[in-house]
Formats: C-alpha cells, sequence, structure tokens
C-alpha cells in the first residue's frame, strides 16, 4: 500500500476541549490507537504544543462561538470520532441566589457546545461509514445535588440531546455513547471555583478520584469496538465515590 493510499484510510478523531484534562489524555489514548486526532479548545498553544507530541492537529476552538465551530470543521469530510469533552461547571450557588452569567456559560458550553460540534459533523460521521459520538456528561447528568442546579442542569440537557440522537440516527453509521464520570482530578474543579486552588484542591482531599487517563482509557476501549457494538451509556466512578453526594467524606 503506497503512504497517500494508507494516508487516506487512517481514522480520524476530534476531540474538543482537549488543552487539558480528559480531553487531553483522551487525544493520546486515541492516538496511541491509531487515529489521526484533530485536537480543539481555547488555548492553542496547549493542543498545538500536544498535536505535536502525538502527530496530530491542534486548533483554535471554542464551542460557543458559531463561527468558531465553521472554522474548526472546515476540511473535515470523513470523521470516525467525536468526542464531545468541553464543558464544565461555574459556581455552587443555590437557586435563590443563582448567577446567571455562570448559567449562561455552562448551558452555551455544556449544552450548546455540544449540539454545535454535533450538527456540523455529522455529515463527516456519517461519510465515513462507522461513525462514532462519545459525549462526556457527569454522574450530574443522572442525579440532583444542593447548590448545583447550574451544572445539573445543563448536564442533564446535554445527556438528554445525546440519548436523543441515539433514536434519530437509528439505522445510520453512526454510535453514541454516553459517559457520564464521577469525581475526576482534573481542572474542573479550579475552574468551578474561579482559580481557588486551595477550595479545588480540598474536593479531592480525603479520597482517591478517578483521573483524566481512567476516563481517557474507557473512551480508548469505546473507540475499538466493532460497528455492530453500541455502548449505550458507562457510568464511571471512583471506589471512594457512591453517588454525586455521598462519598467517603460525606458519609
Amino acid at each position: 500500500m503506497s503512504e497517500s493510499t494508507a494516508a487516506e484510510v487512517t481514522p480520524v478523531a476530534v476531540v474538543t476541549g482537549a488543552s487539558s484534562g480528559i480531553g487531553a489524555a483522551t487525544a493520546r489514548a486515541l492516538a496511541s490507537q491509531g487515529f489521526q486526532v484533530v485536537l480543539g479548545a481555547r488555548r492553542v498553544d496547549r493542543v498545538q504544543a500536544l498535536a505535536a507530541e502525538i502527530g496530530g492537529t491542534g486548533m483554535q476552538l471554542d464551542v460557543t462561538d458559531e463561527e468558531s465551530v465553521a472554522r474548526f470543521v472546515d476540511g473535515l469530510d470523513s470523521v470516525h470520532v467525536l468526542v464531545n469533552n468541553a464543558g464544565g461547571a461555574k459556581g455552587l450557588d443555590p437557586v435563590a441566589t443563582a448567577n446567571l452569567d455562570d448559567w449562561r456559560w455552562m448551558w452555551e458550553t455544556n449544552v450548546l457546545g455540544t449540539l454545535r460540534m454535533t450538527r456540523a459533523l455529522l455529515p463527516a460521521l456519517e461519510a465515513s461509514g462507522d461513525g462514532l459520538i462519545v459525549t462526556i456528561t457527569s454522574v450530574a447528568a443522572l442525579e440532583a445535588y444542593d447548590n448545583g442546579a447550574g451544572y445539573t442542569s445543563a448536564k442533564h440537557a446535554q445527556g438528554v440531546l445525546h440519548r436523543t440522537l441515539r433514536y434519530e440516527l437509528l439505522g445510520r453509521p453512526i454510535r453514541l455513547t454516553e459517559i457520564a464520570p464521577g469525581m475526576v482530578d482534573t481542572d474542573f474543579s479550579l475552574v468551578r471555583f474561579d482559580g481557588d486552588k486551595e477550595r479545588a484542591d480540598a474536593v479531592y482531599q480525603g479520597l482517591t478520584p478517578l483521573t483524566a487517563d481512567d476516563v481517557a482509557e474507557v473512551i480508548g476501549f469505546v473507540a475499538s469496538r466493532p460497528p455492530h457494538v453500541n455502548l449505550d451509556q458507562i457510568v464511571l466512578k471512583p471506589r471512594d465515590q457512591a453517588s454525586a453526594r455521598r462519598n467517603i467524606k460525606t458519609g
């Protein structure tokens, strides 16, 4: 097989929010499985550095911006895997004192960001003949907890968006997997608490959370399944966590 032919059949994987955490670990995992990985994030210097490390392509991507999404997907005519990882939480305010700007950011990033990327790449996923959409939601997409309505409502909506696609795309060559992690030691809490590292670190003290690599390994397993196998939903929690509200610290 010629080099040009080999390049044509190399499967392409797109990972959003790939500058750190689960996204970066997933990009490395998929590259190790032979995917040509296209990484997107707002911190373009980070994704370009990681892309150089794994032999992929790093581009600026803001999933809350329609024009940014359009520029990112331009030229991606065949995509085998889309990992909707971009998202996050802001604040822990009760509903009575909800910060509307934080809510808007969470809904724009988690829900509409997933919608923009998925809608934009559906033709390319179908064109691959065996597309896979992996959406990273959270146990917060399945449960509610005190002072978390902004995030849990956004994650519930993101999960329902993804699960609806499972019905709408039935019969087309696209598989869909929702991965709902529990506590993962990434920048998640640092973003939620607006850069307060002491407060963010305290979330994981006294227990052993998942790592980004733990989640990436599961994503890699999903991506390695044959076309007829669809892993609909995977809930992934550390041993020290029983639910969104209960872990070995909370009892």
